[in-house]
């Protein structure tokens, strides 16, 4: 026995069962411990037999890809995968495995019976993964791969980007059991790990979609047959599923770390948002390159109209529902100097690339600004917060320091928080409202309705008051049961003290619908479209509305 064999398995033996060792064409060479009841036979029984034939065939390409992702990572993580013994019967086992440097062509493997599940490999500090896969997930995939890319060119090795895509993986994975969708997943988790750059650079875009960096001229083919081939190990038909990639190289040249991670982050939203039939992935990655330029390019100009406060503020008031008194404004942003142009696309940009916080906090002093020049005409202004910026740290930090500066900004400033942006921690967005609620200032949920989560985020949040969403007014208004729906909501937000706005009151009709539901306050062309003029309204609203 070789001195690193005896490392192994004097070392190994603390955590495992049985130890196996394998030559390259997956022939057990060495055998010791417990094979009897997690292989179904004796040590010396096992000498000879390929190991991947004694692997249930659903695991097989789990434990394939396993093997292949040693030569680049150097070890697996404890992963769950399941043996066969003579009778058939299956047996989970924890498996783990070793490549050892002075023995690079042989593979060294602790089995463990236990069915715990981690393939995550080590934490990193502000890297979220899979816990079960260790796929990379949110924006971190972006900014891993990022460093990724720059540490190959660094080292004068070319690296891609890989764009996957399994069309129907969700009902797919959904009509299996629980045992086979952790296999699943770690087989589609590892595989792509393992073709990875360094074993570990893999991430979860959306449904169905990943993406990899990947050395340069990776084999995107075989890539595609393999994953192929997990899913069909769990198709009755034998058909599974259809898998699509393609590799692009991304020029890093002449782009901060920053800035290429942000360009990154657009072009994989756009990628994860892309579906139907005519979607292909081999088109998104021939075109990445130029995407992540693009992007680049747009995020120079957003920031340089953010850094140079060139954008304007609109406003639009909002009224009481059966006065018409103007109970305040909300402050609008508007770019290019047209008022008439939604910032809808500008915002979103933002968002996606992670720049809203800087222009929100930007905004918020423009806002200011405002205020003091205009403090002795005690105009109110709402002032909207992405929801992306109330899990930002900075944000509030900056947000605090301006407010604190005029302590009777309280009593002419509210905040909208929005959804356009998912709210990521609840807890989180809650200490935030009430760290500005404790202060005095009121602050408002905007858009709800738009979302699924508009009831989880009134259930946690502790707000003043809430803006219900234009298309959940006129979805109301349309709906049979609307009217009994939208009562039964303003009875609920009154009987937790939180007054209710409506928005996009455009007609009469709309106005008397609100109003008879019970709703507080009003909003829409009906009264006026944005103006920098916040007084204009006065004169031109049509006072027979609220007689």
């Amino acid at each position: 026995m070789s001195s690193a064999r005896e490392k192994f398995v004097a070392f190994a033996f603390c955590w495992a069962d049985a130890l196996i060792e394998l030559d390259q064409g997956r022939r057990i060479l060495f055998a010791a411990g417990a094979t009897r009841p997690l292989m179904g036979a004796p040590a010396e029984q096992l000498i000879g037999q390929n190991f991947t034939q004694l692997v249930d065939p659903k695991d097989r390409v789990l434990v394939d890809q396993l093997l292949a992702m040693t030569s680049k990572r150097g070890r697996i993580h404890n992963v769950t995968i399941h043996l066969l013994s003579p009778d058939g019967s299956k047996h989970p086992v924890s498996f783990a495995g070793y490549v050892l440097p002075d023995l690079k062509d042989h593979h060294f493997l602790a089995l463990r019976s236990t069915t715990q599940l981690n393939a995550a490999g080590d934490e990193e500090a502000g890297v979220e993964r899979d816990k079960e896969t260790g796929l990379l997930t949110g924006n971190s995939f972006s900014e891993m791969a990022v460093k990724q890319l720059n540490a190959a060119a660094a080292g004068g090795q070319a690296a891609e980007v890989t764009l996957v895509n399994l069309p129907g993986f969700e009902k797919f994975y959904e009509g299996l059991s629980k045992d086979e969708q952790a296999v699943l997943k770690n087989t589609v988790g590892t595989t792509l790990h393992a073709n990875s750059i360094d074993g570990n650079s893999a991430g979860e875009i959306g449904d169905g979609k990943f993406g990899i960096v990947t050395a340069a001229g990776m084999d995107v083919a075989a890539l595609e047959r393999t994953l192929a081939q997990a899913t069909q190990a769990f198709d009755p038909t034998g058909k599974g599923l259809e898998v699509s990639a393609g590799a692009v190289p991304i020029d890093t040249s002449g782009i901060s770390e920053e800035d290429l991670t942000k360009g990154l982050v657009y072009t994989i939203n756009h990628f994860r948002e892309q579906v139907g039939e005519k979607f292909n992935v081999k088109d998104i990655a021939a075109n990445m390159n130029n995407l992540v330029k693009e992007a680049v390019q747009s995020l120079n100009k957003f920031r340089g109209m953010v850094g140079g406060n060139d954008f304007q503020v609109a406003f639009h008031p909002i009224l009481h529902v059966r006065t018409g008194a103007v109970h305040h404004y909300e402050a609008l942003v508007r770019f290019n100097g047209n008022y008439e142009e939604s910032p809808y696309k500008y915002i979103t940009f933002a968002e996606e690339t992670g720049m809203i916080t800087e222009f929100d906090i930007a905004m918020a002093r423009k806002c200011v600004e405002w205020l003091r020049k205009n403090k002795s005409d005690r105009v109110s202004l709402a002032v909207n917060i992405s929801g992306r910026s109330v899990d930002s740290e900075e944000y509030a930090k900056q947000l605090h320091e301006l407010l604190d500066q005029d302590s009777w900004l309280k009593d002419f400033i509210l905040f909208e928080i929005t959804e356009s942006a998912r709210v990521a921690d609840l807890q989180r967005a809650n200490n935030f409202t009430q760290a500005l609620r404790q202060k005095g200032f009121h602050v408002c949920l905007d858009d709800f309705g738009a979302g699924a989560a508009s009831f989880q985020y009134l259930s946690v949040l502790e707000v003043d008051v809430v803006k219900l969403d234009g298309s959940a007014v006129k979805n109301a208004q349309s709906a049979p049961k609307g009217r009994a729906f939208m009562k039964a909501l303003t009875t609920l937000c009154k009987t937790m003290k939180v007054e209710t706005i409506a928005e996009m009151i455009d007609t009469k009709d709309t106005l008397e619908f609100v109003r008879d539901c019970g709703v507080d306050y009003v909003q829409g062309w009906l009264f006026g479209k944005p103006d920098q003029d916040p007084w204009s309204f006065i004169k031109k609203l049509d006072r027979r509305l609220f007689s």
